[in-house]
């Protein structure tokens, strides 16, 4: 499962240098700045670094059975839909609260490898 994060977390940062690369054209050709989708895209980044890493750390702490499920998916869910969550709020602020849910499924997965990491 360790190998899901891992291509989540290459995967997101080949979006989040793509994103990058598209804020460049973007502020070349208006002029200006694209504003928050600038930063939006170094936070996406550093999820996407923090899968990686995440990967590595599962393998390495031996996490098994619903504590490795809840650490790989829910990382995966969260690092993937709290920039959507975020992007979508400009069509609806209501859609914003979900980021919270987002949010519940990053930490948890940071606790439990806090957690195991402790347990080393």
């Amino acid at each position: 499962m360790s190998k899901t994060l891992k291509v989540s977390g290459f995967a997101g940062l080949t979006v989040q240098m793509l994103w990058g690369m598209g804020n460049i054209v973007a502020l070349i050709a208006a002029g200006g700045s694209p504003g928050a989708v600038v930063g939006a895209h170094a936070h996406f980044g550093v999820l996407s670094i923090l899968a990686v890493v995440t990967g590595f750390a599962v393998d390495e702490f031996e996490v098994t059975g619903r504590q490795r499920s809840v650490a790989v998916y829910g990382f995966v869910l969260g690092q993937w839909l709290l920039p959507l969550t975020t992007a979508l709020e400009t069509v609806s602020r209501q859609i914003a609260l979900l980021a919270f849910v987002w949010g519940i499924l990053l930490t948890a997965s940071m606790g439990i490898m806090a957690y195991n990491a402790s347990q080393q």
